[in-house]
């Protein structure tokens, strides 16, 4: 797909009795999300970008307990770690970027999404419920 992300990675589950292939637009969208990721990896000075989940089946968005609106159903969001870094630190670097959706979750990872038009939502989701990222 790009230099730095694969398909392989893009579209890979720990519920490998799942059939995870996307099809022609969802890997189209990966596409495109992979060439943001390379954007989002400039942005963070090159550090790596590790991809927990991004494009999710509807059999692996169920398995997974997410709604059918998620935007990785679509190929068009991705939920990553960055070593070294705090998910706090790398939304903040981030926040200058086209994104649809960036998300601190649970303090744990990053997730991001790209969208046709952007609403640039930054927001924190935890145990406390959903807020916006400040």
């Amino acid at each position: 797909m790009t230099p730095h992300f694969k398909l392989a990675e893009l579209t890979h589950t720990d519920h490998r009795t799942l059939d995870n292939t996307p099809d022609a637009a969802e890997l189209a969208n990966l596409q495109r999300l992979a060439e943001f990721l390379e954007t989002v990896k400039t942005t963070l000075g090159g550090k790596p970008v590790m991809i927990n989940s991004a494009f999710r089946s509807k059999a692996v968005n169920d398995a997974v307990g997410s709604k059918d609106t998620s935007q990785h159903r679509q190929g068009l969001a991705a939920d990553f770690k960055v070593p070294g870094m705090t998910p706090d630190a790398v939304v903040r670097a981030l926040l200058k970027l086209p994104f649809d959706q960036i998300i601190r979750e649970y303090d744990a990872w990053t997730h991001i999404s790209i969208s046709d038009k952007p609403r640039r939502q930054a927001l924190i989701i935890d145990k406390a419920g959903t807020r916006v990222f400040v």
